[in-house]
């Protein structure tokens, strides 16, 4: 018998993109598999869309809004698969993602395993989608992926893993006090627990950008910044838990200082606790210097001006960026059939 596998999809308001992902996940061609939708208090279509697919198998749950990690937590209690695909209700796997990482899964032997996979994000139309390797898409131990993920500020998208139900129960629940980077902060946990991470090549994730209305922007929200840096402590806590030398200081230092901006120049308080934190670490950290384009802006409104406009041009860009892409979609212009969704 081959593995069960549970394809555990949370969904908050995602009536407009929850079709186009359950056809990824009904056209796995993994044929074992469960499909479970837990729907989170939505106030759209979301679970009448998601029921259209009960005929094909999917599992769909309403409950109330407790938020996307306890509702990863339910999805993951109702499920029964001996390997837990995480996938989030705006997304779309390749039709053989599951079945490359299962084969790698069957050749390696090794339950406690942790499979990765490419990923490459996009607006509307998914065949645009670029994929570019990282320095994390390799076979790496838990050490020397979490040092570059810290030191090279990189990471990878909560879809890209493929995690054995073991490694899955020994890492713990998803952490519900985390506003935001509760994926980053869980996966080091599954890493922790792991032996290792096996990078399966031709294995896909397409994520779909939706940058300020993601969870994990913080823009200018407090609460997003205390979370921010709550999850950093626990980054860094994880990594000297496994190695704890010169190099993975430094690392830690280096991953302070690349994040310093989301904390100026509002919050000195955190600022202040990072500089020590680096001080303990035997670095320190300077106080962030803006691009060339914002200079400007700070030498003649201050640094509060630049730092705005730092956070609301990038978002302008990106929005006529995504509605550019909505209008040729929809014209149907630079599609293509490579990703078969069913």
């Amino acid at each position: 018998m081959k593995p069960l596998v549970s394809i555990l999809i949370p969904a908050y308001n995602a009536g407009n993109w929850i079709a186009e992902t359950l056809r990824s996940a009904v056209a796995q061609t993994w044929p074992e598999k469960e499909i479970i939708v837990v729907d989170d208090g939505s106030s759209d279509a979301t679970a009448s869309v998601a029921r259209e697919f009960e005929p094909l198998g999917v599992r769909v749950i309403r409950k109330q809004n407790e938020g996307a990690a306890t509702t990863r937590n339910f999805a993951f209690h109702l499920s029964k698969g001996d390997y837990i695909q995480w996938l989030d209700a705006d997304d779309l796997l390749s039709p053989d993602k599951i079945t490359l990482q299962m084969e790698a899964a069957a050749a390696i032997g090794d339950s406690r395993a942790l499979l990765s996979s490419g990923w490459s994000s996009f607006f509307y139309r998914h065949s645009r989608a670029r994929f570019t390797p990282t320095a994390l898409w390799a076979d790496l131990t838990p050490a020397e992926w979490l040092l570059r993920k810290l030191a090279l500020n990189l990471h990878m998208q909560t879809a890209t893993w493929l995690v054995s139900r073991e490694l899955t129960e020994a890492a713990g629940a998803w952490n519900t006090q985390l506003l935001g980077d509760d994926d980053g902060e869980y996966f080091c946990r599954v890493l922790l627990a792991s032996t290792g991470v096996r990078f399966v090549r031709n294995a896909r994730v397409y994520y779909r950008a939706s940058g300020a209305g993601s969870l994990s922007y913080i823009g200018t929200s407090d609460r997003k910044r205390d979370a921010q840096w709550h999850s950093m402590k626990l980054h860094i806590q994880y990594l000297r838990s496994l190695e704890d030398t010169p190099r993975t200081r430094a690392a830690c230092v280096t991953y302070m200082q690349n994040w310093l901006i989301s904390f100026y120049p509002e919050r000195a308080d955190l600022m202040e606790q990072m500089q020590v934190y680096a001080h303990e670490l035997d670095g320190a950290l300077e106080i962030p210097r803006f691009p060339w384009k914002y200079e400007w802006i700070a030498a003649l409104f201050g640094v509060h001006a630049a730092r705005r406009a730092q956070i609301l041009l990038p978002q302008w860009k990106w929005s006529a960026l995504r509605s550019s892409d909505m209008v040729l979609h929809r014209l149907g212009v630079g599609t293509s059939t490579a990703l078969r969704l069913g």
